[in-house]
């Protein structure tokens, strides 16, 4: 049995597809400062080896990621699958890194998932396993903020601006801290070349969102 891609159902679908992919490609290439999610992601994967196993994690890191780092081979992609679970980003990374010594492993992690494991860096320095990490902070948890009352601070909003690269550091490892476009292409293409274990804070707008959503369901 077979179901004929001449359908309108599958018309329909391609038609979809198409019209997501040309609003997605203008975020892509949309360099407004401070930077969003897509051109971040789009940074990634134009400086990421093909063969490279991608960890993501985080609620709008990870569901974007899966429309733009794009797979290329078998489990070479480790996420929370359709769960939202933090915490397990940098445990697949060093378990990826252990398995295949020979292949980059690139973790990718919002502020707010970064936070629930971020220690685990020392193991990748102590074991010196060549992981990149690239944090994509929105100094909050879903959106940030820029700037916050002392007195009022909203729980969902973190420190501005933390410099979370300083903790791979500490341990040996190599920090890069990026606010503009200028600066990102090289920080990721240098840190992905880098033998020590990195991690590249990238700040985005506290306000980026996704592309608007079709169906309720797709933003819980």
């Amino acid at each position: 049995w077979s179901y004929s891609t001449d359908t309108e159902w599958w018309k329909a679908l391609r038609e979809n597809a198409g019209q997501n992919q040309v609003a997605v490609e203008a975020m892509m290439d949309d360099d407004t400062e401070p930077l969003g999610y897509y051109r971040v992601l789009r940074e990634i994967r134009d400086q990421m080896p093909r063969d490279a196993i991608l960890c993501c994690e985080g609620s709008n890191t990870m569901d974007i990621s899966r429309s733009v780092l794009p797979n290329y081979e078998a489990r070479q992609r480790l996420d929370a699958g359709s769960f939202g679970t933090m915490g397990v980003g940098l445990g697949f990374a060093l378990a990826a890194a252990v398995v295949h010594p020979d292949r980059k492993v690139v973790a990718v992690e919002g502020d707010s998932a970064f936070g629930f494991s971020g220690m685990e860096v020392e193991v990748a320095c102590r074991h010196n396993l060549p992981i990149t990490f690239i944090i994509i902070n929105n100094n909050g948890i879903m959106m940030g903020a820029s700037e916050f009352d002392p007195q009022n601070i909203p729980p969902s909003v973190y420190t501005i601006n933390a410099r979370y690269e300083k903790i791979i550091e500490a341990f040996g490892g190599k920090g890069y801290f990026v606010t503009s476009v200028g600066e990102l292409g090289p920080a990721i293409r240098s840190a992905i070349e880098n033998p020590k274990p990195c991690i590249v804070n990238v700040m985005i707008d506290p306000r980026a969102q996704r592309k608007p959503q079709k169906f309720q369901w797709l933003t819980r």
